[in-house]
């Protein structure tokens, strides 16, 4: 082990040390940015960044088991990105699918799909299933796989299916107005049944959410970090943990 290797490891050591367990975020929302820069930094191909930053998940997800999170939402692949040339698009799908296999077989992680499936690839959509299927009894993190999500879309999905169920139980369509609130509306959402994201992670030094959990993020926390995703470490990690505490007791006492 070099200097600053060991250098590196005292100092997480010491900020975990600090950490406090009882202001630790329940759900993480975590934007997945910079593997193609990274990947132009290292002088590889956006294959391999995309690669790296795939390998970089489960790492990740040790860390939160470690804090006691107990749910992670991974923006994986948004709308927009079907906008990409097919010879980055059909690359990235395979290692998206290849890392939602990975989560499966690990025995840990409860997988769930969030995003609109019939935008998906068969082989995509096939992978997306039988992972969530395989993992339904595990009792780890809940790990949400945003692939093929927006914001924008979610909510209308949200109000789709909103009016296909009050189609399918005979509602009017004035009741159905008196009846939408904001709980009606969050019953019908990807996340359904699951709390809103207590903090949200950004790598890569961009500082916008890009549509990320719109309707679920209104009172979230935000952590911009500068570092590219593949490269982020486990100290950038406690750094945003300990970030998150601080605001807490600020804005709770």
């Amino acid at each position: 082990m070099n200097m600053r290797d060991l250098v590196y490891r005292l100092y997480a050591r010491r900020v975990r040390g600090r950490l406090d367990h009882a202001q630790v975020p329940k759900h993480i929302g975590l934007i997945l940015d910079g593997n193609r820069r990274w990947a132009r930094a290292s002088g590889g191909t956006t294959a391999q960044g995309h690669r790296a930053g795939a390998e970089k998940i489960e790492e990740f997800l040790g860390w939160c088991a470690e804090t006691d999170v107990e749910v992670v939402t991974l923006w994986m692949l948004s709308t927009d990105n079907f906008d990409r040339p097919e010879s980055e698009l059909v690359p990235l799908l395979g290692i998206i699918e290849d890392s939602v296999r990975a989560l499966a077989a690990d025995g840990r992680w409860r997988v769930h799909h969030v995003g609109a499936l019939d935008i998906l690839p068969d082989n995509t959509r096939t992978t997306l299933k039988e992972a969530e299927a395989a993992t339904s009894d595990n009792t780890g993190i809940l790990v949400n796989v945003a692939v093929g999500y927006g914001g924008r879309q979610e909510i209308a999905d949200a109000v789709r299916s909103l009016l296909h169920d009050a189609a399918r139980k005979g509602t009017s369509f004035e009741e159905l107005a008196e009846a939408v609130d904001i709980d009606l509306i969050s019953e019908h959402l990807y996340t359904r049944g699951q709390p809103d994201p207590d903090l949200v992670i950004r790598t890569s030094g961009e500082q916008r959410l890009s549509g990320f959990m719109l309707w679920q993020s209104a009172h979230s926390e935000y952590y911009f970090c500068e570092v590219f995703w593949p490269a982020f470490r486990k100290v950038d990690f406690l750094r945003a943990m300990r970030d998150y505490a601080a605001r807490h007791r600020r804005y709770g006492g």
